[in-house]
């Protein structure tokens, strides 16, 4: 059992990268859509797809996959994006994930979840909450706030008020 786990609820959205099975808490997702027309912003990293108009609202969309380093997400019927809400610095920045499909709610109790164990010095974990046991598989649960670095989560938020002020001028 993960002690200090900072799971809000039992719930979790799981969501596939590639081979992989992921697990974010179902209240930090605001709602999923299909994938739809992002606007690619000049001089953005590369795990940043752009943004998209959604219902007059600029979000920022990221490609999860391509920030873990599983290659580019390649969009398919399956495809989604998961409207998130990151906190940084007490403020809330609403941001797209780009995943390959999206599976099902899972409850996840405290003893079906183990501690994130280390994968040696200069591997970043900190943005994974815990390893969730699901029958004979592993979910990995995400912490939405810490899978952009501080400066990255910056670089996002001021990326979205400069296209919301172009949109205004």
């Amino acid at each position: 059992m993960r002690l200090g786990l900072s799971l809000k609820g039992p719930e979790t959205e799981s969501v596939k990268l590639g081979n992989g099975e992921y697990g974010i808490e179902i209240l930090r997702v605001r709602e999923i859509i299909g994938v739809m027309d992002v606007t690619y912003v000049p001089g953005t990293p590369d795990f940043v797809r752009g943004v998209i108009n959604l219902r007059g609202k600029i979000i920022p969309v990221i490609d999860l996959k391509y920030k873990f380093g599983l290659g580019e997400a390649e969009i398919t019927e399956k495809s989604c994006i998961i409207v998130v809400d990151v906190n940084s610095n007490g403020r809330v920045i609403q941001t797209g994930l780009l995943v390959d499909s999206v599976s099902e709610v899972l409850d996840v109790g405290d003893e079906d979840i183990e501690e994130t164990p280390s994968f040696g010095d200069g591997v970043r974990v900190d943005f994974i909450l815990g390893m969730a046991k699901v029958g004979d598989r592993v979910k990995i649960l995400l912490d939405v706030d810490k899978v952009l670095s501080a400066a990255e989560i910056l670089q996002v938020a001021s990326l979205r008020n400069e296209v919301e002020q172009d949109c205004v001028a």
